[in-house]
């Protein structure tokens, strides 16, 4: 059954057959749990749900990992991925200085909810996060070019202007 679902999961995220007959698992512990896991620069979804740690189908072979969160400094490891093995990483981000006003704010919509939010090109977290009225992404006012990238479809791509107290949304 664990097999099933990892060759669904794997199907899931594009992966070549290939590499999941080949491949192993990546479980990634972050602290915070909403940091954006990358794998070889490919977005594959928040570390954490709900508090638990998520598991990834990854070819075997070494890959560099990064966990992306924009309150906190990035960090990046080298792992490698052995064949039908888990591999485990655990990592706590360091917290960037907390940013003053005024901001505006930015709201997100889109089917795939873990889908990734990226502001001027930068990871910023998934649709979920910022899909409410108290759940929005606080910007300073500014012209941004805002993105959103999901699992499967077509990226949704769109330039929006910011302004002080104010919420604009990104569909």
């Amino acid at each position: 059954m664990r097999g099933a679902l990892i060759a669904v999961v794997a199907v899931a995220l594009g992966l070549p057959l290939a590499a999941q007959q080949n491949g192993g698992s990546l479980c990634v512990k972050a602290n915070p749990g909403r940091a954006g896991v990358f794998v070889d620069g490919k977005y594959l979804g928040p570390a954490a749900n709900f508090r638990i740690a998520r598991t990834y189908a990854v070819a075997a072979g070494e890959h560099e990992v990064k966990l992306v969160d924009p309150r906190y400094e990035e960090v990046t490891k080298k792992v490698t991925i052995q064949a039908g093995k888990k591999t485990t990483i655990s990592e706590t981000l360091k917290a960037l200085p907390v940013p003053k006003g005024p901001f505006g704010n930015l709201r997100t919509e889109n089917p795939d909810k873990f889908a990734a939010v990226y502001v001027n090109e930068k990871f910023m977290g998934h649709v979920d996060e910022f899909s409410n009225s108290s759940q929005v992404l606080a910007l300073p006012p500014g012209d941004y070019t805002v993105k959103i990238v999901p699992a499967a479809g077509q990226p949704v791509e769109q330039k929006v202007k910011i302004e002080a107290h104010k919420t604009i949304i990104v569909k």
